[in-house]
């Protein structure tokens, strides 16, 4: 990436006696997985464009424990979650954004019953924020007469009923935006859910990611677009396992956002 991307640490701010706007939660996969870093680097873009005061919280950032808890390991998940609670509550933490549905969904719902309390948005809902009150304008040119069909997360759809806010901020890049039969409440999972994306499928005749890419080739897109590293990965191995990686790409609203 040619522009240098600006990030600072909540760390930085404490030194200089300021509070950032939001804390960017980067989640394990949008730190490690490098395809997910893809998306980081995506929101940081989008963030510095919108001239937004964010902070993240570098090495004092750990796994939020919704693996650990999904796969039954209540015990790790609250060391996991005091952890961040404890750095979180340190730095009086008030608005938390994040890539990663999985890390919304347990910050937001988990953490308060152990003493975290914030105010948690998934990115595209942030975005949104920032288009509506003018301080991100789009050029919208770029995937003008493109398809692009949204697969809903689990965890921000049905969990926390977030439909509407990707779909809007999908509509500003001027592509025709097509539903798959199953969206929104009826959506499919990708297969990555609960854990699911750390161990081999149970038997049956068609791994879940390949039934939800059908869904979505269905819709004959160009794009096939999600809110979610986890459902960027299931979704990308089911376009590799029907074939179709030269025609149909997998992007998070915030990589087509940035490019717009």
């Amino acid at each position: 990436m040619s522009e240098e991307l600006k990030v600072s640490t909540m760390e930085q701010f404490m030194v200089e006696g300021k509070q950032p706007e939001i804390l960017f939660w980067v989640g394990s996969a949008g730190s490690y997985d490098d395809r997910a870093k893809k998306i980081t680097k995506a929101f940081v873009k989008i963030l510095n464009k919108a001239k937004v005061d964010f902070a993240v919280l570098g090495t004092e950032e750990s796994n939020t424990g919704d693996v650990a808890k999904r796969a039954g390991n209540e015990f790790l998940f609250q060391m996991q979650a005091m952890m961040n609670i404890e750095v979180l509550n340190a730095y009086d933490v008030k608005r938390i954004v994040t890539c990663d549905p999985h890390s919304f969904n347990t910050i937001k719902n988990e953490y308060p019953s152990l003493g975290g309390n914030y105010e948690v948005i998934h990115h595209t809902q942030f975005i949104k924020e920032l288009i509506d009150s003018g301080r991100l304008t789009l050029e919208g040119e770029t995937y003008k007469g493109k398809r692009i069909t949204f697969h809903d997360p689990c965890y921000l759809g049905r969990a926390n009923d977030v439909f509407d806010a990707p779909r809007e901020v999908l509509k500003n890049t001027n592509a025709t935006l097509v539903e798959m039969k199953r969206h929104k409440r009826t959506a499919l999972c990708c297969g990555a859910g609960g854990a699911q994306m750390f161990k081999e499928p149970e038997k049956g005749d068609k791994d879940v990611n390949v039934l939800r890419t059908e869904d979505a080739l269905e819709t004959n897109p160009n794009i096939i677009a999600t809110g979610c590293p986890y459902c960027n990965t299931m979704m990308t191995d089911g376009i590799k396992a029907k074939e179709k990686e030269g025609s149909i790409t997998v992007m998070d609203v915030a990589e087509l956002i940035a490019n717009s």
